[in-house]
């Protein structure tokens, strides 16, 4: 198993900037409002040759959301219980709170190694005033920036002797899955209906998913890890840095997938925004599944042959992908979801010789050819596998700004069909012939 750290404590004492500096980038969203964080925010680190899991939690006893509490409180919970080692941070600027009390109060009866971080430590008259934490009775407090880092690696050093063995790393790496999707699509609801616990707050209150939240486990023996994100908005409708911070980490989280599962409400149906999710996921050249969820509130106004057909309307640039029928809230169909997913990443990762590629030419070559201007006559020489995660193709043409838009897309589809690989992207770079030049 691998071990897993907590991070805890009352709101806005700097957890989430302590969890982005441990993992040397940014995860978690840092805002000067409290209660930002509301989920469990993981991340694996390797800290001194291990893997490890760190946990943000939300701020203990306040949130900006009060309809909330009790699943936030739920979330703290889980991350505590689970944990093996437990990081209670208090503020150094603001000195011993109430809520610092209460907060230890809460960690003293456990029976889990538990160490004290003073955080936002940056000047002589901070480290002067550590003294009073010893009063919350969980030991030595250990003075750190983890805004500026000053402390960090020593703490890391200090607490690294009470992480329990394990956190080797895995032979077979994890397939990353993201669900994106517009708000109140039931991206949250999917992934708990996945893993068959409550890992991610589920709500109506729209937009209660702010972090991308990566969530592991394993299904016949496979790892996996699925990343919760932010519903989508237009950008004209975000309404401050912490949506705008939201919906930055959801479409990182589209780059560092494997697969993604782009979320449709059935009840809704297709909207500018759908649209506009399926650009990002075709931009970053990522394997996608289509899922259609709450379709038992909507089979009986349409049929799945007909809906197929209206999202290939409406979503012609993912027409490829595969398209699940689903109830997250019932768990249905949801495990085939990763049928899904495994068979996109069998073709994104498929490899072909030299041979089998240029015979896939010849026959591009060789069949019906686009019209052309003024003699400006597309033609292709030969093509090289590149890459795989999607299928990369480098394509020796007589001047690639012949292939026009239209001709592109006509050769990525039959390159699709040619190397049997139907349901994902294949990405081609067309180079000129003879022309000495790395890109």
């Amino acid at each position: 198993m691998m071990p897993r750290i907590a991070i805890v404590g009352r709101p806005n004492v700097g957890k989430s900037t302590l969890l982005n500096r441990l993992a040397k980038r940014r995860v978690s969203i840092v805002h000067d409002r409290p209660g930002v964080t509301r989920d469990r925010v993981s991340i694996e680190v390797e800290i001194m040759g291990r893997q490890v899991e760190i946990i943000d939690t939300g701020g203990i006893g306040i949130t900006d959301e009060a309809q909330l509490d009790a699943e936030i409180d739920q979330q703290i919970d889980a991350a505590i219980s689970s944990a093996d080692l437990i990081l209670m941070l208090v503020d150094a600027k603001e000195g011993l709170q109430p809520l610092d009390h209460s907060v230890a109060e809460r960690l003293r009866p456990l029976e889990k190694k538990c160490h004290l971080v003073v955080n936002k430590c940056e000047a002589d008259r901070e480290l002067d005033s550590i003294a009073e934490f010893w009063t919350l009775g969980l030991g030595n407090p250990w003075p750190i920036s983890a805004a500026h880092g000053q402390g960090v690696n020593e703490l890391i050093e200090r607490f690294v002797a009470d992480i329990p063995d394990g956190g080797e790393k895995e032979a077979t790496p994890a397939l990353k899955i993201s669900i994106v999707g517009r708000r109140n699509a039931g991206k949250s609801t999917f992934i708990n209906a996945l893993i068959g616990e409550e890992r991610v707050i589920v709500s109506d209150i729209a937009g209660t998913t702010r972090d991308a939240i990566d969530v592991r486990f394993e299904k016949d023996g496979i790892p996996f890890i699925v990343i919760d994100t932010a519903g989508l908005l237009r950008k004209g409708k975000l309404k401050g840095s912490v949506e705008f911070y939201a919906q930055s980490r959801a479409l990182a989280a589209i780059g560092r997938s494997d697969v993604v599962v782009v979320m449709i409400d059935a009840v809704h149906g297709i909207s500018q925004l759908d649209m506009r999710i399926a650009r990002e996921v075709v931009d970053r050249h990522r394997p996608c599944v289509i899922a259609v969820n709450k379709w038992d509130l909507a089979k009986d106004r349409t049929t799945m042959e007909d809906y197929e057909k209206y999202l290939g309307k409406k979503l012609p640039s993912i027409s490829y992908a595969p398209v699940l029928f689903m109830s997250a809230i019932h768990a249905r169909n949801v495990t085939k979801c990763i049928s899904l997913v495994q068979s996109l990443s069998k073709q994104a990762n498929k490899r072909v010789t030299t041979g089998i590629l240029n015979r896939a030419v010849d026959d591009i070559r060789n069949g019906p050819r686009a019209r052309v201007k003024h003699g400006k006559e597309p033609k292709i020489y030969y093509a090289t596998q590149v890459a795989v995660m999607p299928p990369t193709v480098a394509m020796f043409v007589n001047k690639p700004e012949y292939f026009t838009p239209q001709i592109r897309r006509a050769m990525e589809n039959r390159m699709r069909d040619l190397l049997e690989v139907p349901e994902v992207p294949v990405r081609i770079f067309y180079r000129e012939k003879g022309r000495k030049k790395d890109e």
